[in-house]
């Protein structure tokens, strides 16, 4: 009889001392959780983007909990979030609301199948990076987008879509996150202020010349837009139209002006 109880009373001894051993080195080694910081991080949308310039909601929480009521962390910095997740993070933390200025992304590429055409028939990997490591991609214009939708498939709201060989962003969607943009292996794609409406859709630093041959609507540098803008918001930068989005108030001229159509003026949502 001995000789079953006994190894069943070493196996609990064993067991309630591990037991111990844990409780001790929980209360020993436990990492206390800032209230703080869980509350925020809550209140972030959690998508890790980076736009507010930290890690992650996870790090602009942290921030917050340290700097945001003094002042020196702003409390505005989350572009997906906007106004709504603003004021969740002033009053946790007492302290003023301020206003988000809304972000959108852009793809800079008119150059759809109808337009532009491609140098060589890919079969590999479908996907824009891959694609773009031959030769820098397989489209007559070298600063096409590939089409693949590298962009499209990291975009949390679903925002963007591959439309005629492109991708196109509904800003009715767009957060302005910005996950997006190191996925484009061309760099096609940037944010600004929502309230922009006029965007150059193309990121040809080719000249006129071969631009056109390549892409009929493509920026072919001619500086209309330049001398009809009455704001100086818009300038032909090494062979392409550039807008200053804090000169610009949208109103359209360089729109009409453009020969080849690569400037859009768009709705705001």
């Amino acid at each position: 009889m001995w000789d079953i109880l006994l190894p069943i009373f070493i196996l609990c001894g064993i067991g309630l001392l591990a037991a111990i051993l844990l409780v001790v080195a929980s209360a020993l080694f436990s990492v206390k959780t800032d209230e703080t910081v869980a509350e925020l991080t809550e209140a972030l949308p959690g998508i890790n983007c980076g736009a507010c310039g930290y890690s992650g909601c996870s790090g602009y929480a942290q921030a917050l909990a340290k700097g945001g009521k003094d002042g020196t962390v702003k409390t505005n910095l989350c572009a997906p979030g906007g106004d709504p997740v603003a004021k969740k993070v002033s009053r946790i933390l007492g302290t003023e609301t301020f206003d988000v200025e809304e972000q959108v992304a852009v793809v800079c590429c008119n150059g759809n199948c109808d337009v532009t055409g491609k140098k060589f028939d890919y079969h590999g990997t479908p996907s824009c990076a891959a694609c773009h490591s031959l030769y820098a991609g397989d489209g007559d214009c070298a600063y096409s987008c590939l089409g693949f939708g590298d962009c499209a498939a990291v975009c949390p709201y679903h925002a963007i879509k591959i439309q005629n060989g492109v991708a196109v962003i509904d800003r009715s969607l767009c957060t302005g996150c910005g996950i997006c943009v190191p996925k484009c292996p061309k760099h096609l794609i940037i944010r600004h202020r929502l309230t922009g409406k006029v965007d150059v859709v193309c990121s040809s630093h080719a000249n006129g010349k071969e631009t056109r041959t390549a892409c009929k609507n493509g920026c072919i540098a001619c500086g209309k837009c330049e001398r009809t803008c009455p704001y100086d918001a818009i300038h032909v930068i090494d062979n392409l139209a550039q807008i200053d989005y804090s000169k610009c108030t949208s109103c359209g001229a360089c729109v009409e002006a453009c020969p080849v159509k690569c400037i859009h003026k768009n709705s705001v949502t």
